[in-house]
This record gives structure tokens, sequence and C-alpha cells, in this order.
């Protein structure tokens, strides 16, 4: 428990998640994968490491784990963000669809559809509006 207790420590003494020490978050629970596996600690860590080393090293960490968190609302909603960030909207829209079909608080759904809404308010304007003759 004291990993997790200097994890919870960091979060809470970082200000925002931009001051958060993701670097000794990652490290901490990579500890806590030795004396704890889990695809849940695993995906945990996954968030740090997309700070630390970015959206792809977190991605392929996080696949293998998709038949295990098959039905887990975090997995869907993590790797819906990693693929926003690296621009595979598509792909991101169904890993938040799912998420949503996942989530089991109105909450949970409504933040994964502010999501959703800015892929498609980006995609919008990326495809511009065809002229009427």
């Amino acid at each position: 428990y004291q990993v997790q207790a200097a994890i919870a420590a960091l979060h809470a003494r970082a200000a925002t998640a931009e001051d958060t020490d993701w670097t000794e978050i990652d490290l901490l629970y990579g500890l806590l994968e030795q004396m704890q596996p889990s695809p849940v600690v695993t995906l945990n860590r996954a968030v740090a490491v997309s700070k630390v080393r970015g959206p792809e090293a977190a991605l392929a960490m996080i696949e293998p784990l998709e038949e295990r968190l098959s039905g887990y609302f975090h997995y869907f909603g993590l790797r819906g963000g990693l693929l926003m960030q690296l621009g595979r909207n598509e792909e991101a829209r169904v890993a938040f669809d799912r998420a949503i079909a996942l989530a089991n608080t109105a909450a949970e759904a409504a933040h994964i559809r502010m999501h959703i809404d800015r892929l498609i308010k980006e995609s919008a304007e990326r495809t511009p509006a065809k002229k009427a003759h």
C-alpha cells in the first residue's frame, strides 16, 4: 500500500496535471506492476507513460490488455484518448463509442461524449463546406 500511497501523494501535490511528476509515477507504477501484476495497474501506468514517452508508447502498452479489459470502461476511454492524440480519429471514435456503452454512470458517459464532440468538431473544421451553386 505504500507504493499506492506514494502515487496518490504525487497526484495530490500537483496543482495541475501538467505539474504532476509523471516520471516518478511511471516508476512507482512499474514497481507496483512487479509487486502486484494486473492489467488495471498496467493501464494506470500507461497514463503516466503517455505523459512521459508519448501516446504511441502508452498505446503499445495497453493493446495487449484489450481482451482482458474488454468490459472495462477506463480501457476504452484511455484507448480513445491516446488514438485521438495520434490523430487516428476514426479508431478513437470506435473506442469512445465502446466506452460509452460500458459507462457505469451518466458522468462517465458525458465525459466521453465531450471527446466525441471534439472529434466531430475537428473533423468538420478539416472538411471545407461545399458551396451551393
